[in-house]
């Protein structure tokens, strides 16, 4: 009976997706929109063909897991840590202002202050599932607004330590804390603490021994098992299984099987998280919302009113491009699935009562449902509104460029090219994607053009059919890639000179035929080691030429190291070959120093080398 049950249960949940998520998109109001619909269609208040939809959430749950997961991958730990000003920033910025807002609202309205604390922490979260379903679903989780986002989501899980270790110590009466809230809060430190340690130093060896069997359904269960291992040991300890999962991913993302984790993972993801936001459109309690209509109205729109107002401010001082304001607005101003847990567990501390308890989780479960309708009008009448303002303030290639030099991307690598272009009486023609920067680029005096480099006909409108030189300085690896391309098959008389973020992204260019390429921070790096040397005793120009043959060194042994990109064994190797010829090579130069040194009558003759 209990088979037949589950089988029935698989069949509703499946039928209900595969019709509502494709006619949501008919009528251009994406997936996420489709799977609340279709859980308010079969749920409780709908069809009632499912009237239990908490299992079925806590289940669901796991798709955000995965997605963390996923996103852990994109993020290196280096490119993770250059995020931390954001994340401990602007995070939390967002999470205590708007706490702080509405708790004054709340105490202001005449509520109890424990009420109002709890209240408004629960609402300022805000939903991760959406928010980066909606930034995958629109490919933005790249742009300014989309990092901006995964920075505030990231924060508000880390956040789930010191918010649900404060609910009980908030409790009065027979429910008073007893300061278990603190000892969990340590726990929760203690555990995070060895998924780091653990995970730099068991995760690869054990992939390693894994792929070694060579039987990719067990690669694929080790990659389950990895993500519900991390994420049981997250909520054993009272905090987010997502974050759990997202250190996991981050651990992994310098690893050769990034990519196969992520294929492996993706399609599980993908329906897990349909099957959370169908649990979501469920667990809308309607009898809550008729009891009490206009409260709940006021509610909703009072806190999204108010998180917008504060968001909007953070969005003028980050700065974010204006068209991309309405999407950090909207996906951060709507209340979060945490938010659940944070009123579940109030009322279970005696903070609230359980009906004021449902009521909220009402709240936040319509500013869920009603953020991607919000987005659909968004896309129509606000977004369109800021976009036709930034063009008209914005002068577009209108007329053919002839400019010997097309510089693409005017950052800080890109203005420094310029500036000795200029200086030297050479005007390129200069191409930005970034509104903003164009903005300020011209009020520097700048001649900067708008436009994506990456349009096949913006760059003949930049003249890059007669160009003799390209310069690629965009920030973003992607793209850059994909205008080297672009260049090779439609301009190859332009000579490409180009700028690598790493040593990946060097290697991406280099198999596209582009030679002239310069790693971003090889030569600043050099400068200093220059400077060390030179404060430890060495003479300036002995100094200066072992810069430039550690230079020249480095750049043949990547080229040497090129071939053998995928076998991990032989590159590292080849590295401490290449590093074992670097050291014996600059002792020699030492010796011979030395010895010139004596010959010129000052200095001590080298003693000889015990390995020679």
């Amino acid at each position: 009976m209990e088979h037949s049950a589950w089988l029935t249960g698989t069949l509703i949940y499946l039928a209900a997706a595969v019709i509502a998520v494709p006619l949501a998109k008919l009528l251009g109001l994406g997936s996420i929109i489709g799977y609340l619909g279709a859980g308010i269609l079969i749920g409780p208040w709908g069809l009632q063909l499912v009237t239990d939809p908490k299992e079925m959430l806590r289940f669901a749950e796991f798709g955000v897991v995965l997605m963390l997961f996923l996103v852990g991958l994109e993020l290196e730990p280096r490119r993770l840590w250059s995020l931390r000003k954001p994340i401990f920033g602007w995070g939390n910025v967002q999470l205590l202002g708007s706490a702080a807002l509405m708790a004054a609202v709340g105490v202001a309205a005449g509520a109890d202050w424990r009420l109002a604390v709890v209240g408004a922490l629960g609402l300022a979260m805000s939903s991760t599932a959406i928010g980066l379903g909606v930034l995958a679903e629109r490919n933005l989780l790249g742009t300014s607004s989309g990092q901006s986002i995964l920075s505030v989501a990231l924060l508000q899980d880390v956040a789930a330590i010191p918010i649900l270790a404060l609910v009980p110590l908030l409790a009065f009466g027979p429910h008073a804390s007893e300061g278990g809230g603190w000892l969990g809060a340590a726990k929760a430190i203690g555990v995070i603490a060895a998924i780091v340690l653990g995970g730099r130093l068991l995760l690869r060896p054990a992939f390693r021994w894994i792929a070694r069997s060579d039987t990719p359904e067990i690669f694929t269960a080790a990659s389950l098992l990895l993500v519900v291992a991390t994420a049981a040991l997250m909520q054993a300890v009272g905090l987010s299984m997502a974050l759990g999962a997202f250190l996991a991913g981050v651990l992994l993302a310098e690893s050769e099987y990034r990519r196969e984790l992520e294929t492996d993972i993706e399609p599980f993801k993908g329906l897990l998280l349909g099957l959370f936001f169908i649990a979501v459109g469920m667990s809308i309690d309607f009898a809550v919302v008729l009891q009490r209509p206009g409260l709940i109205a006021l509610l909703v729109a009072s806190f999204l009113l108010l998180k917008a107002a504060l968001l909007w401010a953070m969005a003028r001082a980050m700065p974010l491009p204006l068209p991309e304001r309405p999407v950090f607005i909207l996906l951060l101003a709507q209340g979060g699935e945490f938010g659940f847990v944070v009123f579940q567990s109030a009322a279970q501390a005696g903070v609230i009562a359980a009906p004021v308890s449902s009521l909220l989780v009402a709240v936040v479960a319509i500013s869920m449902l009603v953020t991607p309708l919000l987005l659909v009008a968004a896309d129509r009448w606000w977004i369109p509104r800021l976009a036709q303002h930034k063009a008209a303030t914005l002068d577009e290639i209108s007329e053919p460029q002839h400019a010997p030099v097309i510089i693409a991307g005017f950052g800080r690598y890109g203005q420094i090219i310029g500036r000795l272009l200029f200086a030297n009486g050479i005007t390129p023609t200069v191409l930005e994607h970034d509104a903003e920067q164009v903005e300020a680029m011209r009020k520097w005096g700048w001649p900067v053009f708008y436009g994506d480099a990456t349009r096949l006909d913006l760059l003949r409108t930049a003249g890059a059919d007669k160009a003799r030189v390209l310069v690629l300085a965009i920030d973003d690896v992607e793209q850059s890639v994909a205008v080297a391309r672009m260049a090779r098959e439609h301009f190859p008389q332009a000579i490409i000179v180009a700028r690598a973020r790493n040593v990946q992204h060097y290697y991406a260019l280099r198999e596209l035929g582009v030679t002239l390429i310069e790693r971003e921070t090889l030569d600043s790096a050099l400068m200093s080691a220059r400077s060390v040397l030179q404060q430890l005793g060495w003479e300036p120009h002995l100094a200066r030429t072992l810069a430039l043959k550690f230079r020249r060194h480095t750049v043949e042994q990547l080229d040497a190291m090129a071939p053998h990109r995928g076998d991990e064994a032989r590159l590292i190797a080849a590295a401490k070959q290449g590093r074992q010829q670097l050291e014996e090579r600059f002792a020699q130069e030492r010796a011979q120093v030395q010895r010139r040194q004596v010959r010129a009558g000052w200095g001590t003759e080298p003693e000889p080398d015990a390995d020679a």
